[in-house]
Order: structure tokens, then C-alpha cells, then sequence
């Protein structure tokens, strides 16, 4: 059996002032090679969860333990670029880190601009570029220092919807081709079953209710939804659904009638 990636064990955190606690026994491992997807609704956690794997909260108790070795990097909604580097000087920006000396050189950034599809881009300034392009940017800045670990906050959100599931796409095949180990939030159910191998939904105060695996069964993207909009209970979910199919048979098993005039 692999050693997990990332183990997140019993994870508590309470914001000062906060009379529930934002993250309430957390447990989730996270195998190599796999793309986990939280679902949820806002101000559910998820990001809280995410940023406390990063190491950008700290858990009142609790743990996060990543395997020996592993390298973690961060893309947020927010491209966050530098306005005055380049393309290629924004993807290279971590070699000006120690820690990184020698991971992040010439031959790799130029790897990436292609495998980003950035070809002919690479010397432009990132406020000459579309919201779409400089998202690639930003996650070439953190494929640069070669993390096995990537942890992603909703990269894609405010983006049009037609280049959005265009990069959903192209980030499935990156996964796929680079073999990372991906945690992502997001609450777009399409982009969950398009990137994600196994899918959580979380729920305020609860953690992970729900978990879905696109890449074992047949999952649909209106069985997700069901859940959504049953607040992560899958009792009421299953209630709703049932109703809904009693509805319709209920109307399948009455006869026509001819319009009266």
C-alpha cells in the first residue's frame, strides 16, 4: 500500500471572535499521482483547509503531515503576477529563492512555456496578456520549482466561462502528464469531475460529508448538485430524489386528455 501524500489528521480551527469552529475534526489522506477536489459552500472551510496544508494557518490542534521529500507550491484565484516581469520572468521568479537553487533554470522555464502553451508570449509584459494566459502563468510559476504537491484555491473562478473549462481541460492532461499530486478547491462541479480523481464535498462545521470518485464510477453532475442543494445532507438528498421520481411517475401514469374547448 503507498504511503500517502498528504495526511490531514483531526484538524481543528477556530477564528478569534468565531462562535463554531471553521474546520471541526478534519481527517482526509491524499494517495501520489491523485487530484482531490473539495467541494462546498462558501465560507463551508475549504479554503481555511487548503491554506493550513500551505502552512498559511496555523490549526489549534491537529496535524498536516506530507511525505518525506515533498515539494508544495500555491496558485490562488488571483494570478498575482508582477506587472513589470515578463511572461518568462514571472514563470522564473523561484529561482531567486535558496531554497530552490538549482530546480527553477533556463531549460525548465522554456520546458514550461511550451507545455503551458505559452509559445511566443514569453517576452511580453503580463498586462499584455488575456486573464486566461497570465492563469497559465501563474501556475508555471509554481510547476518551475518542481513540486509534487500542488495545491490550487479556485485558479480558474473568475474567468469566462469558455476559457475556463478550456484551462479544466488543459490541467486534467498537465496532471496527468507531470503526475502531480493536486488539492484543489473549487465550486464548479464541472471542473471537480473534469480534474478530480476522488471529489469531496464540505460542509461548515461538519468537514467532508460526501465523497464521489470520477475515476472509479459513474458519477453525474446532477447527483452532485442534489447534494449541493440539500446543504451536504445525504439523507435529504435522498428524500428530495426519491420525491422527484415518485413526481414523475405519478405523471407518466395519468392519461392524456384531449384539450376541452
Amino acid at each position: 500500500m503507498n504511503t500517502p501524500a498528504l495526511t490531514i489528521a483531526n484538524a481543528f480551527k477556530t477564528y478569534p471572535g468565531a462562535s463554531e469552529p471553521t474546520l471541526h475534526d478534519v481527517s482526509l489522506d491524499l494517495n501520489p499521482g491523485e487530484a482531490f477536489v473539495i467541494l462546498g459552500h462558501t465560507g463551508s472551510g475549504k479554503s481555511t483547509l487548503l491554506r493550513a496544508v500551505a502552512g498559511l494557518e496555523e490549526l489549534d490542534s491537529g496535524s498536516v503531515h506530507v511525505a518525506p521529500g515533498t515539494r508544495h507550491a500555491v496558485v490562488f484565484q488571483q494570478a498575482a503576477l508582477f506587472p513589470w516581469l515578463t511572461v518568462r520572468e514571472n514563470i522564473a521568479l523561484g529561482a531567486q529563492y535558496k531554497k530552490n537553487a538549482g530546480r527553477v533554470d533556463a531549460p525548465t522555464v522554456n520546458r514550461l512555456i511550451e507545455r503551458l502553451g505559452l509559445q511566443g508570449l514569453e517576452d511580453r509584459k503580463v498586462n499584455e496578456i488575456s486573464g486566461g494566459q497570465a492563469q497559465r502563468v501563474s501556475i508555471g510559476r509554481a510547476l518551475a520549482i518542481q513540486p509534487s504537491l500542488l495545491l490550487l484555491d479556485e485558479p480558474f473562478s473568475a474567468l469566462d466561462p469558455a476559457t475556463r473549462s478550456e484551462l479544466q481541460g488543459w490541467l486534467r492532461s498537465l496532471i496527468e502528464e507531470l503526475d502531480l499530486t493536486v488539492l484543489m478547491v473549487s465550486h464548479d462541479i464541472s471542473e471537480a469531475l473534469t480534474v478530480g480523481d476522488r471529489i469531496g464535498f464540505f460542509r461548515a462545521q461538519q468537514g467532508f460529508t460526501q465523497f464521489w470518485s470520477p475515476a472509479h464510477e459513474q458519477v453525474t453532475h446532477e447527483e452532485i448538485l442534489e447534494y449541493y442543494r440539500n446543504d451536504g445532507d445525504s439523507d435529504r438528498a435522498t428524500f428530495s430524489g426519491s420525491l422527484r421520481d415518485e413526481s414523475a411517475k405519478d405523471l407518466s401514469d395519468k392519461p392524456a386528455h384531449s384539450p376541452t374547448f
